[in-house]
């Protein structure tokens, strides 16, 4: 009897582990076949591209949105950026002068292509972008960001204005006592104007990483129906009445 009772606890640990097995080889099958989709291109030259990719933040946005490259424009070019600077540093220096954070021809770039983006786009994804030039010195200058509409809102988030850096991985950006840890970005704020139009300006980045995030939420409709409209995009197009 006690033999028989020993098999049948053998017998039902073997199945368990089976079970266990089958289990856990189901859940990786189903992993393995819903792989995560890539970012959609929505405009790619040389290093300069706009992608639709996932929200991290966000499923209900509301997407599809109909911006013209005009309405893009105008808004990007009220958007303002300036070098962070502590106390010390404005004691001495002054405040940092406020530039675009967009200059023409980057906006000639982005607003047709940002525009395409937000028509496209589903509410549990935002539209990335990256800029990047060579400057008469041999560095890259790149900017960086996303942008989504919420309720009325227009959310841009911004990890690099301008920031100059070499073209290929700079070793000077890991300080040298702790190699593994990378220098932070020279810091930037930003804002845009009429401040009237900024709901608020959320700071964020991840501790000891070398970017920063600068999350901008504007009235967006407001700001488009007061602004003067950014010249030599298409702008948005008049619905037309429907057919009797």
């Amino acid at each position: 009897m006690k033999d028989r009772t020993i098999f049948n606890n053998q017998g039902v640990g073997v199945l368990s582990r089976s079970l266990f097995v089958l289990a856990a080889f189901i859940v990786a099958a189903g992993c393995a076949g819903t792989p995560e989709q890539p970012p959609k291109i929505i405009y790619e030259s040389g290093r300069n591209h706009v992608r639709l990719v996932k929200d991290p933040d966000s499923i209900v946005n509301t997407h599809p949105a109909n911006l013209s490259p005009a309405d893009i424009g105008t808004l990007l070019r009220s958007v303002r950026s300036w070098e962070r600077r502590n106390f010390i540093h404005r004691l001495f220096s002054g405040e940092a002068d406020k530039t675009r954070a967009f200059r023409n021809e980057e906006i000639t770039i982005l607003a047709p292509a940002l525009s395409k983006a937000l028509a496209q786009a589903a509410p549990d994804e935002r539209a990335y972008f990256h800029i990047s030039h060579a400057t008469d010195e041999g560095d890259e200058e790149s900017t960086t960001g996303w942008l989504s509409i919420r309720n009325g809102t227009l959310y841009l988030s911004l990890s690099e204005v301008h920031d100059r850096h070499g073209p290929e991985p700079d070793i000077s950006k890991y300080e040298r006592q702790m190699p593994n840890v990378p220098e932070r970005s020279t810091g930037f704020d930003v804002t845009f104007e009429p401040e009237e139009y900024l709901i608020t300006v959320k700071s964020g980045g991840k501790l000891f990483a070398p970017d920063q995030r600068e999350e901008l939420q504007i009235k967006y409709r407001e700001a488009l129906a007061a602004l003067p409209t950014y010249p030599g995009l298409e702008p948005r197009q008049p619905l037309k009445p429907s057919q009797p």
